[in-house]
């Protein structure tokens, strides 16, 4: 009897490395987190918040501008970059 010819013990190769999914929750969890540093990187931190949120946003929004775009992963990104460049403004 011949052994596998993968139809055998692994039967979902891609199954085990994933530890977290595409699209779902963490895109919506990934946009308010961005949204919340960017509200708070008004107020304080901005020069690392504003990039945080900027960040948060851009993985919220699915690394691509074309197609529907979440609300808090829109606001997460430009308030990100409003906090980000209100804060080298008050550096120099």
């Amino acid at each position: 009897m011949m052994a596998g010819f993968g139809h055998g013990t692994r039967r979902h190769p891609r199954s085990r490395g994933r530890t977290w999914s595409r699209s779902g929750p963490d895109r919506a969890t990934l946009g308010i987190v961005g949204a919340v540093c960017a509200v708070a990187g008004l107020f304080v931190l901005g020069i690392v918040l504003g990039p945080v949120a900027i960040v948060c946003g851009w993985l919220a929004m699915g690394r691509r501008w074309a197609g529907s775009r979440p609300v808090p992963a829109l606001i997460a990104l430009v308030l990100g970059v409003i906090d980000t460049a209100a804060a080298l403004m008050w550096t120099f």
